[in-house]
């Protein structure tokens, strides 16, 4: 896509805002201006493509409801989960400016920066919840399933980020997840539970740094998902990935996986305990003991014993 002037110059703005406030509030682990461009800005507009198919097909919809006095035009709505630094959301509000961007952001701070930053840019096309995914997903009034797309960076495994994201999409819409190397045995792992929620895979495309696996919302999700807060990162639908780091599930931070113990404590780990002594009431032990004579039962052989 080819942006305005204007929009180069408000992405320009927006990436030293980011940088600044990350000096305070931990918002990026990139701290280079021109990895910020390749990583925050291209990344982000890569998903413009995939995202036209449904911003056209709500335009073409909306413009026949207009015609036919259905009441006005529909705007197309997008939701980013997890926005952090506004990554993707804010770009995607800057280069489309015909489309309603909501930022979905749990942590105050970070929320409170997305704020600032879209008075700063001038946006009137996009707006900040301070909401955990879980919540906005079970709230029928004001967000499940009332977005025509749902993004999503770098935020947890894609089992548990379909259960944040496809409740919120509404059927006909489309969830794009940002993903790195792993793409396809992520999507191998997540497939039955994409179905469960109402979703389908739909192809993986390779962006400036990694992949986006496009998902299609074919039907409803059932009201059950998702689940209470925290549940979709500690008890993931999936299971656990085989050969995935046990703190990795994307970052999302899960439990470490536990340490191989050292040879020492190995060793004393399978050090046997001593057996104890096996005791018979009113009667001595029948322990033999190194270089004393063998003991009847009852009374000592050869008078008492010596002490």
């Amino acid at each position: 896509m080819i942006l305005e002037p204007e929009d180069l110059e408000r992405m320009g703005l927006y990436l030293a805002l980011l940088l600044s406030a990350n000096e305070s509030v931990n918002l990026t682990a990139i701290r280079d201006e021109r990895e910020a461009w390749t990583r925050h800005i291209l990344d982000s507009l890569s998903l413009v493509g995939p995202l036209m198919s449904v911003i056209e097909h709500v335009d073409e919809h909306g413009a026949e409801a207009a015609s036919g006095g259905g009441g006005d035009a529909r705007i197309p709505t997008i939701i980013d989960v997890g926005s952090g630094g506004g990554v993707p959301g804010l770009p995607l509000a800057i280069a489309l400016p015909t489309v309603r961007v909501t930022l979905l952001e749990p942590t105050g701070k970070k929320a409170d920066f997305l704020r600032s930053t879209i008075r700063s840019l001038g946006l009137s096309n996009a707006r900040v919840i301070q909401q955990r995914a879980e919540v906005a997903g079970q709230d029928r009034e004001r967000h499940r399933e009332h977005y025509d797309a749902a993004v999503c960076r770098a935020v947890a495994m894609l089992d548990v980020i379909c259960e944040y994201c496809l409740p919120l999409v509404r059927p006909g819409g489309v969830f794009l997840a940002i993903k790195g190397e792993r793409a396809g045995a992520e999507v191998t792992h997540a497939s039955r539970v994409i179905g469960m929620l109402g979703g389908a895979y739909d192809q993986t495309i390779p962006s400036p740094t990694g992949q986006i696996v496009v998902i299609a919302k074919n039907s409803r999700t059932p009201r059950i998902y998702p689940r209470r807060d925290g549940e979709p990162k500690t008890k993931p639908l999936a299971g656990k990935m085989e050969g995935a780091d046990g703190g990795e599930r994307g970052g999302g931070g899960g439990a470490p996986a536990r340490a191989k113990p050292t040879a020492a404590a190995s060793g004393a780990a399978k050090s046997p305990s001593k057996k104890p002594e096996r005791k018979t009431e009113g009667k001595p032990s029948e322990r033999v003991r190194s270089g004393a004579r063998p003991e009847q039962r009852g009374r000592p052989a050869g008078g008492r014993p010596k002490r």
